[in-house]
């Protein structure tokens, strides 16, 4: 069965790390899927991000169209992205009939900690210092809705990265088993 699981959280709290490692505990299960990491898409659709509203609009609905898109082709999809609205995710949920959530879920102190020595690839830099002055930040310049009810909960903050992973791609292939 094709799926699309989608990794959300705030700034920090290890989604990408999580949903990298939860790919590569899949594949080796050989369970293929293609990710979907927002902030490579954004460089794309939005070359010089405002972080506006509407912009966000736009950027996730077209992320949830990939998603669909790559599941009607069979191809199951890891989704990388913060989504602080739950009105994006929900659109991908109402694209998609195989949709999961993953709540990666941190104390905010414990986010901004880490998001200032992250070396991430595509992610912007020092978002949380930049909140404030003029930069949305979910969680600090505009609110994260956390999910009513995800499919998957981690707690970032007291499992580490691989523990979480272990248990996303064990949850995923309960849910999605044939």
């Amino acid at each position: 069965m094709t799926w699309v699981v989608w990794f959300t959280g705030l700034p920090g709290c290890g989604k990408t790390t999580i949903a990298q490692r939860t790919k590569a505990l899949l594949e080796e299960m050989g369970i293929p899927s293609r990710t979907l990491q927002l902030d490579e898409v954004r460089r794309v659709i939005t070359p010089q991000p405002r972080y506006t509203e509407e912009e966000r609009e736009i950027v996730y609905a077209s992320l949830a169209y990939m998603a669909m898109l790559l599941y009607e082709a069979g191809v199951n999809v890891i989704v990388d992205a913060t989504a602080n609205r739950r009105r994006y995710r929900d659109l991908a949920r109402g694209l998609i009939p195989h949709f999961a959530e993953v709540f990666v879920q941190a104390p905010l102190e414990v986010c901004m900690a880490r998001e200032a020595v992250r070396k991430a690839e595509f992610s912007p830099r020092d978002i949380y210092k930049k909140a404030g002055k003029g930069a949305t930040v979910p969680g600090v310049g505009v609110a994260y809705e956390e999910p009513l009810s995800a499919e998957i909960a981690v707690d970032s903050s007291k499992m580490d990265p691989d523990q979480c992973a272990e248990l996303v791609a064990r949850r995923i292939r309960e849910i999605f088993a044939p």
